[in-house]
Order: C-alpha cells, then structure tokens, then sequence
C-alpha cells in the first residue's frame, strides 16, 4: 500500500506522508496494531528523510 523509503519511486513530500499517519491513527482509533506499528514506524522514517530530520515545534 505505502511506499518505503528509498524506493525507486520519486519522494513523497512531508506533507503526504504526514497524511497517511494521521489516517493510519485515526483507522486504527489510536491503538496500533504490530502491524500497524511497523507500518508507523516506516511513516516516521519517512517523514523524518523528506523534513530533513527536522521537527517544527509550536511557538
């Protein structure tokens, strides 16, 4: 379903990824299954390569 990083497909951008965790959340109503959370786990690893590694924080 979702693409892995480093995959031969073009980046995603932070925004998309960050899309399809907060679908992923909401899907699963907030507990994750093992699978899920692999699945979470790979989002983040993602969104973390795209946004440079960076995390905006609320002023």
């Amino acid at each position: 379903m979702s693409r892995r990083p480093g995959s031969s497909d073009s980046a995603r951008t932070a925004a998309v990824v960050n899309k399809e965790i907060r679908d992923l959340w909401e899907r699963s109503g907030g507990c994750l299954s093992p699978e899920d959370e692999e699945q979470y786990q790979r989002l983040l690893v993602e969104w973390a390569a795209v946004t440079g590694g960076s995390a905006r924080s609320a002023a």
